[in-house]
């Protein structure tokens, strides 16, 4: 039995190495310049997708700069409408959601007045106080 099938796998084969020497529809041997084709196509995927990376790294950067660029704006425009803050007195930086104040102000109500607008804005997560209180003369 196991003569008759390894008699008959080797018929099969021998059939068909025999039908692809013999006929025009031979298994397709790939030329150099295929092969060549393939490989040029894979690098420039390559290449492509660390270029992608790099630039969506880039955009990913200058969102957060533009963002923080906003939040400092809003936080600078909420003191310049406000009547108990001197908004031109007051420094704010911005570092993500994390807002830095400094600058010298008259009095407690308007450090805590800065304080509340600045921790009231949309995209603060939190407020560093560095404002001073000038002395009376």
């Amino acid at each position: 039995m196991f003569c008759r099938l390894l008699m008959l796998g080797v018929v099969g084969i021998g059939g068909l190495a025999a039908y692809n020497y013999w006929s025009d529809h031979s298994w397709p041997v790939p030329s150099r310049a295929a092969v060549l084709e393939q490989t040029a196509e894979r690098q420039a995927a390559r290449v492509a997708s660390r270029a992608t990376a790099e630039a969506n790294y880039a955009a990913s950067k200058l969102g957060v700069t533009v963002s923080d660029s906003a939040l400092t704006a809003k936080i600078k425009s909420k003191m310049a409408l406000d009547d108990y803050v001197e908004a031109h007195a007051i420094n704010v930086d911005t570092a993500g959601s994390v807002v830095t104040l400094t600058g010298v102000v008259k009095s407690v109500y308007e450090r805590d007045r800065a304080l509340g607008l600045a921790r009231e804005t949309a995209g603060v997560t939190r407020v560093v106080d560095k404002l001073r209180i000038r002395a009376k003369d």
